[in-house]
């Protein structure tokens, strides 16, 4: 098996874009909007993502005394190899204003929305910054040396009740309500089913080159294998629920971040993700002898919050983390082709080694990875 550093967690770290010439372009659109408004120069944060990218400003306004402190959320440019098929920067947007409106998680408040690509090269939009502290990505929060590695454990848990909390409560928003405009179309497919489809169509798109996942392809015939009965519940699914993606205040969120994979379809979507997710990182930092954070988003803990939270009791987990598994494992097969367009990496012989998980996501199709994982108090 490959070890991998904990600091290379598939991230693309090479940029092709100019951000002196892109501080220009911002502020001859914004100028517009707002006459005589000076932008600074960008900040580009570390923990800036895998698929839209962020950059930070301050808009100097004539007559305002302080500058408004403002982010750009702008899709990647199609000629570097995106992460993803579609960035669609409208949906972002309408989501973030539907989630403000419609519930009190909290999210920055957006302002602007550009559709077309004559401002920058691509589609983007402008939103308040807020001021908090994510847990890292690199490196990952369990490899320790950070903020929430090292607070006291009451504060862990309650960071982590919370961040479930508000996941249950983007989840009281439906398809026949605000939600309903990221539905897929009512075609005779239940909502996991498009679900799943637009990952398939994905997968393809990302082996277009013909190189293959077997295991990736396993776990598609995996999943119709062990296909659950909630496939047509219908609630908002943020999509990239995890506590990565928000930005905390004395371990309280004070913004939910990356909408990008908004939809619709089961609870569980998220929930499985927000567990897997952190089990991913946990399972790296593993395999270098260190102690990671185990106690933190156990399976059995987040569904436990979460029936408290919503009176709702989470289903066919097994299902959902797998699939969750699958959904990242794609991404990182994806990630792997960007590298290699950057010099960054190599495909490995076993097209299955490009995924960093290959080992626990085969172990889940084998039944024995959650036993495995789980703590003396869950046995």
């Amino acid at each position: 098996m490959t070890v991998r550093d904990p600091s290379n967690t598939g991230r693309p770290k090479t940029s092709t874009r100019d951000y002196d010439k892109l501080r220009a372009q911002l502020e001859a659109w914004l100028d517009v909007r707002v006459p005589g408004a000076t932008v600074s120069a960008l900040v580009v944060p570390a923990s800036n993502g895998m698929s839209s990218e962020t950059v930070l400003f301050d808009l100097t306004v004539p007559g305002e005394a302080a500058p408004r402190e403002l982010v750009a959320r702008i899709a990647p440019d199609p000629a570097a190899d995106p992460v993803f098929m579609v960035y669609d920067m409208e949906r972002q947007f309408k989501t973030m204003r539907m989630v403000a409106e419609h519930t009190e998680v909290p999210v920055p408040r957006v302002l602007w929305l550009e559709t077309a690509t004559d401002a920058i090269g691509v589609p983007f939009f402008v939103m308040e910054r807020i001021h908090g502290i994510v847990p890292p990505d690199l490196m990952p929060y369990p490899y320790g040396d950070n903020w929430f590695f090292d607070a006291d454990v009451k504060d862990q848990q309650r960071l982590e009740r919370q961040a479930v909390e508000a996941l249950a409560a983007l989840h009281e928003l439906t398809a026949d309500g605000p939600a309903g405009f990221l539905a897929a179309p009512d075609d005779g497919e239940s909502h996991l089913r498009h679900h799943i489809q637009e990952q398939r169509a994905y997968y393809d798109w990302v082996a277009a080159d013909g190189v293959r996942s077997p295991l990736i392809e396993d776990t598609f015939e995996w999943l119709e294998e062990h296909w659950p009965d909630n496939e047509n519940d219908a609630v908002f699914s943020w999509g990239d629920a995890r506590v990565g993606n928000m930005m905390f205040a004395d371990f309280t969120p004070v913004a939910v971040l990356d909408w990008e994979m908004a939809a619709v379809g089961p609870r569980e979507i998220d929930i499985g993700w927000m567990i897997y997710m952190h089990r991913a990182f946990q399972d790296m930092v593993e395999t270098f002898g260190l102690p990671g954070m185990p106690h933190i988003l156990q399976r059995e803990t987040v569904a436990a919050i979460y029936e408290e939270a919503s009176g709702y009791t989470p289903k066919h987990l097994d299902f959902y983390t797998t699939y969750a598994a699958l959904r990242y494992g794609i991404v990182m097969f994806r990630i792997t082709r960007r590298s290699i367009r950057f010099g960054e990496a190599v495909m490995p012989e076993n097209p299955d080694e490009a995924i960093m998980h290959h080992v626990q996501l085969r172990q889940m199709l084998d039944g024995v990875y959650w036993d495995a994982v789980r703590g003396p108090d869950q046995a």
